[in-house]
């Protein structure tokens, strides 16, 4: 399905229970799609716990942009795909998560959304090889509990674990998960499970 927002249409795919336990909104990476390796990960973990799970594209991939732009205006067009969605999903506990830059924006919007938890997965604490510019900011003002799944050798840096509810490393893996999804859906089970009964 498509939604409108002020930064143009978002396109969501939505698997899972019409009468969901709760929704998990996922989103993509700065230059990537809703197809990843561990966001379909975490995708089938959730839907076998009985959740109903959106993937969104958003609207500049949808534009086909490259770059997101203004954080201000992707995490406007974030909420205004949330609001949608918490029409057709209204009394279920709500859990949003990404990964790389759409982990930023998960993070970013939290509060904002109501949700009760957040998956980051491939957080980009700074640019690569600019440690000073870090975003551990980001994790720490989610306002909620925030799952980290980091790969050890991720340019990109790995949070510290005060940075976040849990961070969790995998050895041997870089920004792009080429392996390991296993463990990623070890890792977010029983947060999800946890989170459901909330």
């Amino acid at each position: 399905m498509t939604i409108a927002t002020a930064a143009g249409e978002a396109k969501v795919a939505v698997d899972g229970r019409t009468n969901p336990r709760f929704l998990l909104v996922l989103t993509h990476g700065a230059a990537g799609g809703v197809e990843a390796a561990d966001l379909l990960a975490v995708r089938r973990t959730a839907v076998e716990l009985g959740g109903a799970v959106a993937r969104v594209l958003q609207p500049y991939r949808v534009a086909g942009g490259r770059a997101p732009g203004s954080a201000v205006k992707q995490d406007e067009a974030w909420l205004a795909i949330i609001a949608d969605l918490r029409k057709r999903f209204r009394k279920v506990p709500l859990i949003q998560g990404g990964r790389s830059n759409g982990a930023r924006v998960a993070c970013r919007t939290a509060q904002a959304t109501g949700a009760v938890g957040v998956v980051a997965l491939a957080f980009p604490l700074h640019p690569p090889g600019k440690p000073e510019l870090s975003r551990a900011g980001e994790l720490r003002s989610a306002g909620v509990e925030v799952v980290v799944i980091n790969g050890d050798r991720d340019p990109f840096g790995v949070p510290d674990p005060a940075d976040a509810t849990l961070v969790h490393v995998i050895a041997g893996e870089g920004h792009s998960f080429k392996k390991g999804v296993g463990e990623i859906a070890s890792v977010v089970e029983p947060w999800l499970v946890r989170w459901s009964a909330e």
